[in-house]
């Protein structure tokens, strides 16, 4: 008699340093210049700066606004914006330029050209294809705006993302953009992106039906892969929904943290209402062995890192020679 092999029910969350991931593959030997990432990055981070100090030049804030910041700058935007919302400062026309700074900012970095080149996300796509017997993917949660995953989804499962935009069940594999997306329609409009944080507008059609489905994968799977997210405590919404998730399962929610993992890592303390949260170093126990990852200076990329060993040990040689993305991770 064969022995049964379980079949593990996976979702992802990805967060803005899986798409920076996608970037710095492409530029390996600059994946620790400060300038290039000063002026490419794709952090969070990166992003903020760079957006606010354009809109100082362009004067977008007005004596008032200026007052708020400090002479180190702003690192989230995000945030920024939220608190505004939140605290109803006459300021909805900046807001609405902020969001757009933050979309031309974004998209002038993922050009067609770098976006045709991308294929860390393809790759994962292209292993759950030829491992479904072993890992079953439920659905995939994004944080980000771009079209880097949906790029993925479409090359690879050879159709348009189901985005869970209404209460109708999803036939294919869900792609759940919590804050929206840039050019995602809805209603013959482009959906509005809302920023993390404080706000509730998640409360509102049709970010109702996404967060209400994120929540039903996350009460549904055994393993919650965490890429390229810090869990920010920012973005309450987020916490929230995961926490709800934990409250809802019978078992506790298996959180793996695809992401840099320093030696004083405290983001099982950080988050101790959630107890079953690995690190990168013992994600299944051996899995990854690449000891550059405990430090962003060293120049390593977590996702291909986690990626080249996922494959490395799920796959045959015999499998991995008939893909297209998998062995591009692998040479």
């Amino acid at each position: 008699m064969k022995n049964s092999v379980t079949q593990a029910k996976i979702v992802y969350l990805f967060g803005a340093g899986a798409t920076h991931a996608e970037l710095v593959n492409l530029y390996p030997e600059k994946i620790t210049d400060p300038i290039f990432l000063k002026k490419n990055g794709l952090l969070m981070g990166d992003v903020s700066k760079r957006v606010c100090i354009r809109a100082k030049d362009e004067k977008y804030f007005s004596k008032r606004t200026l007052k708020l910041f400090s002479s180190a700058g702003l690192s989230n935007i995000e945030l920024f914006i939220s608190l505004l919302e939140k605290n109803e400062i006459k300021s909805d026309e900046i807001i609405e330029r902020l969001k757009e700074l933050i979309k031309k900012d974004i998209l002038k970095r993922l050009t067609p050209s770098n976006r045709k080149k991308f294929y860390l996300h393809k790759s994962l796509f292209e292993f759950h294809l030829k491992k479904k017997k072993r890992e079953k993917l439920l659905g995939i949660i994004s944080l980000n705006y771009d079209q880097v995953l949906d790029d993925a989804y479409r090359t690879i499962i050879r159709k348009d993302p189901n985005y869970c935009l209404s209460l109708e069940e999803p036939k294919e594999i869900p792609l759940l953009k919590l804050h929206g997306g840039f050019g995602l329609p809805y209603r013959g409009k482009e959906l509005p992106i809302i920023t993390p944080g404080i706000n509730k507008n998640y409360l509102e059609l049709p970010y109702n039906f996404i967060w209400g489905r994120a929540l039903e994968l996350l009460i549904e799977c055994d393993i919650l892969r965490v890429i390229g997210c810090s869990l920010s405590q920012n973005d309450l919404g987020l916490i929230d929904l995961l926490f709800k998730a934990h409250l809802a399962r019978e078992q506790s929610l298996k959180i793996q943290m695809i992401t840099f993992d320093p030696k004083n890592n405290n983001i099982k303390e950080n988050y101790g209402f959630f107890p079953d949260i690995e690190t990168a170093f013992k994600i299944e126990g051996d899995l990854i062995s690449d000891p550059t990852i405990d430090d962003p200076s060293k120049g390593s990329n977590p996702f291909q890192v986690w990626l080249k060993a996922k494959f490395e040990r799920m796959m045959t040689h015999s499998e991995i020679i008939k893909t297209k993305y998998v062995k591009k991770v692998l040479i």
